[in-house]
This record gives structure tokens, sequence and C-alpha cells, in this order.
């Protein structure tokens, strides 16, 4: 790919990669929460995060300045084009991996949304203005959700305690830096995300000592996502996700 500015094309979709593969995954609820207002609420902060995704594609396709639109960089890249964290992708296991995963990204996202505010890039500090009110309120849904179900009955307790312990292994992948991330940070374009790494696991840690679950003591962490590396899941998540646009080609709607 030639273009004059490879490295931020490649930031800004390490960042929107992670709410679009998420925002799939809450839209797989759509009709199948466990009750109508939890239901809702999940389609919902997919709707914010996709919303969010079309701000920073409709930037990288100016970048990028090649044709493509925001749809095709979304729908039409290849499983190891996509640059998203391996935790987003985790399927929904049952409602307490869903409010786990929901969580474990949270806290990071709006963590990294405070830094991306204070960007020298004018764009991408006004997204990050635009989405950190909506990713203040996910924060807060999933943190919610933890505590009712860590502190409620003993299945739901044991249910979330399994979906922690299973999820806490893609958490340090959060803080690695890809070529671009260091290349953006150097030019106060991007966040340093490996400063955000002792804030995040003090604030994930006061939250599950509060829902009396345990801290995970795993010290063994999946990474690769970053570098286009996926686990089974993803391939799966693309074929729903990219069905119409392989089917019908050029379609216009």
């Amino acid at each position: 790919m030639k273009m004059k500015n490879k490295n931020l094309y490649n930031y800004i979709l390490g960042i929107a990669d992670n709410s679009l593969i998420l925002g799939q995954r809450l839209g797989e609820l759509c009709g199948h929460g466990p009750s109508l207002e939890t239901d809702i609420a999940c389609t919902n902060m997919s709707l914010d995060l996709l919303g969010q995704v079309r701000s920073y594609y409709q930037y990288a396709a100016k970048i990028a300045g090649d044709g493509r639109a925001e749809d095709d960089i979304a729908m039409l890249r290849k499983e190891r084009e996509y640059f998203n964290v391996l935790l987003v992708e985790q399927p929904n296991t049952d409602f307490g991996y869903t409010m786990a995963r929901q969580f474990l990204f949270d806290v990071y996202h709006f963590l990294m949304l405070t830094e991306l505010e204070k960007s020298t890039d004018l764009n991408l500090s006004a997204v990050a203005k635009k989405s950190i009110k909506e990713v203040s309120y996910h924060k807060r849904f999933s943190s919610d959700w933890i505590k009712r179900l860590g502190d409620g009955t003993e299945e739901s307790h044991n249910r979330i305690q399994t979906a922690i312990n299973d999820l806490w292994t893609y958490t340090d992948e959060l803080f690695h830096q890809t070529e671009a991330d260091k290349a953006m940070v150097a030019e106060d374009v991007g966040v340093d995300v490996a400063k955000l790494k002792d804030a995040y696991y003090d604030e994930v840690n006061a939250v599950l000592e509060e829902a009396t679950l345990s801290v995970p003591e795993s010290k063994y962490f999946q990474k690769g996502g970053k570098q286009g590396i996926h686990t089974e899941h993803m391939g799966y998540l693309l074929a729903e996700l990219q069905y119409m646009q392989r089917t019908y080609p050029n379609m216009e709607w």
C-alpha cells in the first residue's frame, strides 16, 4: 500500500477494529438478551461503537486516498488485515462472558479515549471527545453487571468468575504497541497505551473486589490480534459480518 501516512492509517485501524468487532459481537445479542431491557442496552452499545467506527474509517479512507469508502475498509479486508485485540472477538458463551468481555474492554477504552482527546490530530481528538460520553456509559453498565453477577447467587458468582478467569489472558495485549502505535506516539498523535496499564488493573481489580470476585493470578497472556493473528472465532465472525458484501459485490443501499 503506497500512501503518505501509512502509520496513521494503521493506527486508526487498530483503534477502529476493536470497536467494529466488539460491536458485531454485541449485535449478535439482538433478540437474544436475557431480558428486554438488557437486550436493548447491548444493541444500543453496539450502535454506539459502530457510530464511532464510521468516523474512524471515514478518516482512514481519506488518508488512504485509493477510492475506498468506509464500508470497503470495514467489510472487505481479509482476516489478517484486521488489527483488533483478541479480547473483543471472543464469543458470547453466556451472559457472564458477554459482560466480562465488555467490562475488561470498557475500562481500557475509557482510559485510552481520555488520552486520545489530547491528540495533536484534531480529527482523532474530535472523535475521542464525542465517543467518551458513550463509553463512560458502557463502562458504568458493564461494571454494574459485574457487581450484580459477582455478588448475586452462587451460580451467577461462579459463572462470572469463570468468564473473568478465561478472558483475563487477553487483557495484557491491550497495552502492547505496534510499530504504527510507536510512530504515532512519537508525533504526539497516538496514545502510549503502555502507560495506562497500572491504572487499568487498579480499576479492574477494585471492581472485582467489590463484586466479591477473585483477581486471576494467571501470568500467561495471549497476543497476536494487533499483528493480524487471530483466534479461530474471528473467521466465523467475519463470514457473518462480510456476507452481503461478498455475496453481492458492489451492492449499494
